[in-house]
């Protein structure tokens, strides 16, 4: 260890803390006189009038999220909100904002919802003898962080406007899809348009991807954490018909609208609240179908079919009497893929970039973290 630093047992650098009434989360208000601090996210999470409930802060304190691991950094008066709230208030060895990013250093691993605060106590606490030092190390430490938050913010704005740039394009190609005098059916393009079985499927660690909602996305499947089935079960759950390369799976809730094309060679069967759509390909292209059902308009024209007080939900009279207007000519179709196609690489070429970028600030943050708490950071 560095010389001029010193080593103490996590609970011997707090004071003991008297804890005023914790508010629950059904409680919370939009507004109010005293702000509430919970162990969520967000750095203030809702706001209180009664001012017996006030916790004073007479020098800054950590809170500590026991089920959540949120961690942060308190200096005004504040409420405590509902339950896993830990108040760490630092003895005077220690200065509150060096205990603050130290705390962040720290990997506890992942319990859950369990509570975390039994094995952060058991952690040790090395630091500068001198308040001095620690005052320097968190200066530092602030300036850092500030500029890689205003890098992160940067690259946050980049990545949405990435997306925003694609979204916007797609739905000016299809304004004129979602109203007019002339129009075709959903039905009437298709070959067939077939409701998924309304039970769940028995799965098993390997096997055939079972698709259900969260696996469809933006026009492509997302197999990550996918259910899987067996044989046995794929046979009964395809008995309607067999999914093909090039058919659509389209989610009819939760969220509703998302459509998914099948990629060729690939065997998957439908989960709950699915739909398999397969296109008469002398009438439209599936791809320009799914770009379609994906443009802003046709979104909202779909969306509002739906019914359920909680979840949107969509009929399967509503899927197969969907209105498409004017519909363009298969050579038309297909020039309106390819430049979505190029567009859509495009775009995730630079969502890698900037989703890269975000990773390389986190592990530089890391990285000076590292440096300040073993006596580097210069």
């Amino acid at each position: 260890m560095k010389q001029g630093w010193e080593i103490a047992e996590f609970e011997d650098c707090l004071e003991k803390v008297a804890y005023t009434n914790k508010i629950q989360r059904k409680d919370f208000k939009e507004e109010g006189i005293y702000p509430i601090v919970s162990q969520e996210k967000d750095f203030i999470n809702g706001y209180w009038d009664n001012k017996v409930d006030l916790f004073r802060v007479d020098k800054p304190v950590v809170i500590f999220g026991d089920h959540t691991q949120v961690i942060k950094f308190v200096d005004f008066n504040f409420v405590l909100g509902a339950d896993g709230v830990k108040i760490l208030k630092l003895k005077e060895k220690i200065d509150a904002k060096y205990f603050y990013y130290y705390l962040q250093n720290i990997d506890l691993g992942s319990l859950g919802y369990a509570r975390h605060y039994r094995l952060l106590k058991e952690i040790k606490v090395v630091y500068p003898k001198s308040l001095s030092e620690q005052e320097k190390i968190v200066s530092i430490l602030d300036k850092a962080f500030y500029a890689i938050e205003q890098a992160k913010q940067n690259a946050e704005k980049n990545l949405k406007n990435a997306k925003e740039l694609f979204d916007s394009y797609l739905s000016n190609l299809f304004t004129n899809k979602s109203s007019g005098s002339t129009y075709d059916t959903l039905d009437s393009l298709c070959e067939l348009i077939v409701d998924c079985e309304h039970k769940t499927a028995p799965i098993q660690e390997r096997g055939i991807p079972s698709i259900r909602t969260p696996n469809i996305g933006k026009g492509v499947l997302i197999l990550d954490n996918v259910n899987r089935v067996s044989e046995q079960t794929y046979n009964e759950w395809t008995r309607r018909a067999i999914p093909q390369g090039g058919d659509l799976i389209l989610a009819r809730e939760a969220p509703a609208g998302n459509i998914a094309i099948i990629p060729d060679n690939m065997k998957v069967c439908l989960g709950q609240r699915t739909v398999l759509i397969r296109t008469i390909k002398k009438r439209i292209i599936p791809k320009f179908l799914a770009y379609l059902i994906l443009s802003n308009d046709v979104q909202l024209k779909l969306l509002s079919l739906s019914t359920g007080s909680t979840v949107a939900h969509i009929n399967m009279k509503d899927i197969r009497a969907f209105k498409i207007f004017n519909l363009n000519s298969l050579i038309e179709q297909q020039e309106i893929v390819q430049k979505l196609d190029t567009l859509s690489a495009k775009t995730k070429q630079l969502e890698e970039v900037y989703q890269q970028k975000l990773i390389e600030l986190d592990d530089l943050k890391k990285s000076i973290l590292q440096k300040a708490f073993n006596g580097e950071l210069i």
